[in-house]
């Protein structure tokens, strides 16, 4: 990764911009119910999504902008051909000094060598619950094992770890503190997150099928392990982190659908199509692919880019009052990135 003096940009909320979430594919090799429907799936024709070369422009420009971490999220980012050489030209780009990526894990492991000789520090990994059966059940594959392997690689590769799992009510809540106890010995942060409504329509989540927020989580966190400790959270975080005493890693909870973080969100979205999100909530709007294939030059992307960003909403609930009549069902996740 290269340091850079790029100025910062900010919103007209005055949160500055400096996190992208990049997604390189729509595909995934799971179908977890949370994310996306069993099949029927429509994926974007392989033509309409950006080429790693228009993908390495856009985030070229971004850092010109203030951006200086990226994650790669999909789908699954390693179901894309060639995915480690395209990180490898990433992590080049002047201004960027952070690159990470967030993977189910299934097909990580062969590439953990190559992602520690890059220089990534650390990796987000899905991972709902440690029981076969169970993880058969929610991701519809039976590939407990193979997430396991790459996990185990990435810590040996001094790899930070940070687990995220969805906490779904009737489908994995005696799984919490099985995942909870890993940090025990594990170096790894556990992060528990709220169920969000991005399912592509498998099925119903809303406020009223939430009976498990972030304050029912860390209630149950604590009545087997005692008060949690907080620590102090940094501009940008999404996840409210805690120590427990004696623990090698430490635990974390993300209220995504209560959306308590939005003030000082610092991210934005590129979808694997070239729409711009800059919020999750959001209907996006800002067509890059159209802009690129057009022939608009840098500075014309650039400008199209900061207007995207003058209009960002304050949080995710005025995003979400923002989305047309037609758009009120919400996409898959794997149509977003992550």
């Amino acid at each position: 990764m290269t340091e850079s003096a790029s100025p910062v940009l900010f919103d007209s909320h005055g949160r500055p911009l400096e996190y992208l979430r990049l997604a390189v594919t729509d595909r995934c090799n799971l179908r977890c119910f949370y994310c996306m429907p069993a099949e029927g799936i429509e994926y974007v024709p392989k033509q309409q999504l950006l080429s790693y070369e228009e993908m390495e422009r856009l985030v070229g420009l971004l850092a010109g902008l203030g951006v200086r971490k990226v994650r790669l999220t999909g789908g699954e980012p390693f179901v894309r051909r060639d995915l480690v050489p395209f990180m490898e030209r990433l992590s080049q780009l002047p201004g960027i000094t952070e690159l990470t990526l967030t993977t189910n894990g299934v097909l990580t492991a062969p590439h953990v060598p190559a992602l520690a000789r890059m220089g990534v520090r650390a990796v987000n990994l899905s991972l709902d619950t440690l029981d076969r059966s169970r993880f058969a059940r929610i991701t519809r594959r039976d590939e407990l094992p193979r997430v396991l392997d790459t996990l185990y690689a990435l810590l040996a590769a001094g790899i930070r770890v940070k687990i995220n799992a969805v906490v779904m009510d009737g489908q994995n809540t005696e799984d919490l503190l099985p995942l909870a106890e890993l940090t025990r010995e594990l170096p790894v942060d556990v992060r528990f997150i709220e169920e969000m409504p991005f399912n592509g329509g498998s099925h119903e989540a809303t406020a009223a099928t939430l009976p498990w927020n972030h304050r029912r989580i860390r209630e149950h966190l604590e009545q087997y392990f005692g008060a949690l400790l907080p620590e102090p959270t940094r501009p940008g975080d999404t996840a409210s982190h805690y120590a427990v005493a004696g623990h090698a890693g430490r635990l974390g909870i993300i209220a995504a659908y209560s959306r308590t973080f939005c003030g000082t969100c610092n991210r934005i979205r590129l979808t694997a199509e070239g729409s711009v999100k800059t919020c999750l909530y959001d209907q996006g709007g800002l067509d890059l692919r159209a802009l690129l294939r057009g022939g608009a030059s840098d500075e014309e992307v650039r400008a199209a880019l900061r207007q995207a960003f003058y209009q960002r909403a304050a949080n995710g609930f005025e995003a979400e009052q923002r989305r047309p009549l037609h758009q009120l069902s919400f996409e898959s996740m794997s149509t977003i990135g992550g």
